[in-house]
């Protein structure tokens, strides 16, 4: 009979200190996404507004992501390389194209939001995506998961 109280082989210590600012940014570039296609669909000025602070904001905690990214990789000496090299390019990709996309935003009007901005916050949020999900195959092959062993 396989043993019925299964034992957690994930640390809390193995956690990445990137890891505590990554949701902010996570966050602020997906609700600009949402607020995009608000201010598309009734053009009122408060929702570009919103989605230009949400980029600022997500930028500014991204690049304190990425200063953390770099201590955590000085630190524990990880190589770089496999799925983890995907993992910070995607990173970087978001990062730099929300910057491009806080530039578009700061336009006036109608312009500043449709198309561009409209796209740049949609391609952002794939990458987010695929950084999820690639980040979440690096934690469940390293540290997730239960191990049914006693």
């Amino acid at each position: 009979m396989p043993d019925q109280n299964p034992q957690p082989i994930a640390r809390v210590s193995h956690r990445s200190f990137h890891s505590l600012f990554t949701p902010f940014p996570t966050v602020c570039f997906t609700g600009a996404l949402a607020t995009d296609l608000i201010y598309w669909k009734t053009a009122e000025m408060m929702w570009a507004d919103a989605s230009a602070w949400l980029l600022a904001i997500g930028i500014l905690f991204g690049i304190l992501a990425a200063i953390a990214a770099l201590v955590d990789l000085f630190a524990r000496r990880i190589s770089i390389e496999g799925p983890l090299t995907l993992y910070l390019a995607c990173s970087a990709v978001i990062l730099v194209l929300s910057v491009f996309n806080s530039l578009v935003h700061s336009r006036d009007a109608w312009t500043s939001v449709v198309p561009e901005g409209l796209i740049l916050s949609s391609i952002v949020v794939i990458f987010i995506l695929v950084a999820a999900w690639i980040n979440w195959t690096l934690l469940y092959r390293r540290t997730a998961g239960v191990s049914h062993e006693r």
